[in-house]
């Protein structure tokens, strides 16, 4: 069975389309089929002006009409289709949907911060690990960062921070938010002992894919603090041709490398692993949930 997510963020947007199929011990295993990211960024017009811009409007639009025509092509069966920080800011972003809405058919619905902590929750990523610990999963995105505490095989807390790496970009974010996001991750982690961090994100995956780490190795928080002091040391145009990144990510990479550094300081994480997991993901478990009822 074919199932399919669509997560607009402040940064881009993406498609995931996964096959959910029984493994021997009839678990539902998940396989990726396809994965298509474009970068709408959002971000950039409603975290300056307030409002998405006709043309980024228009942009979102012709992505979605791409993506439709792909989920026919792949007999995708269900579909669940969100968006984030962007769009819960964005004044006009009733008017955007619904127009979305008439041309394709496709209904976005935009979730709290709190959800989409939820949703990253769906992944169960730590409940492959080692139970006696305590992990924190930390997605960083354009517009918001998301927090989510799990220790003892259960979820302690989740949050949405409105930090997030276009917003740094545009010196969004005062130093209260900071202190805020520092003062309550610290209270939250009181008691639980040593605590691991849980990447995702597409600038934590880049990190890792450049630190060339084997899968299932986590990444120190002194490399990050290299990573942050190397690319703090290029402009955006060297960062595309040295690292071979994109322009959309070479301009990111910093902002997201300081806020996983703050929070892992914070929480007096020293490694962070990362499991190429995002909220695509978490929605494609929460479509498979709600279907199987």
């Amino acid at each position: 069975m074919k199932l399919a997510a669509i997560d607009i963020g402040s940064n881009a947007a993406r498609l995931l389309i996964s096959e959910a199929s029984p493994n021997s011990q009839g678990r539902m295993d998940f396989t990726k089929v396809n994965l298509i990211r474009v970068p709408l960024r959002l971000g950039l017009d409603v975290f300056s002006e307030g409002a998405i811009s006709e043309k980024r409007a228009t942009h979102l639009l012709n992505t979605i009409k791409a993506y439709k025509l792909l989920l026919e092509v792949y007999e995708v069966k269900y579909l669940k289709a969100c968006a984030t920080s962007a769009m819960r800011d964005a004044s006009n972003a009733a008017e955007i949907l619904q127009n979305v809405r008439q041309h394709t058919g496709i209904d976005i619905k935009v979730i709290s911060g709190q959800e989409e902590a939820s949703f990253l929750y769906e992944s169960h990523i730590a409940e492959n690990l080692d139970k006696t610990r305590s992990y924190m999963y930390v997605d960083v995105g354009g517009g918001s960062t998301e927090v989510t505490i799990f220790s003892n095989n259960s979820l302690r807390y989740k949050e949405s921070f409105n930090i997030g790496t276009i917003r740094l970009m545009q010196h969004q974010v005062k130093d209260d938010q900071w202190q805020y996001m520092k003062d309550t991750i610290k209270s939250r982690i009181k008691g639980l002992g040593p605590i691991t961090a849980i990447g995702s994100g597409g600038n934590i995956n880049k990190i890792f894919s450049l630190s060339k780490r084997k899968e299932g190795k986590p990444l120190t928080l002194e490399v990050l603090k290299d990573y942050y002091k190397e690319f703090n040391g290029f402009s955006v145009e060297e960062r595309i041709h040295l690292y071979n990144l994109r322009e959309d990510r070479a301009d990111v990479i910093v902002p997201a490398l300081q806020i996983y550094i703050n929070i892992m300081r914070w929480a007096d994480a020293e490694e962070i692993f990362v499991p190429k997991i995002g909220l695509a993901d978490g929605l494609i478990q929460s479509l498979y949930a709600e279907i199987s009822q």
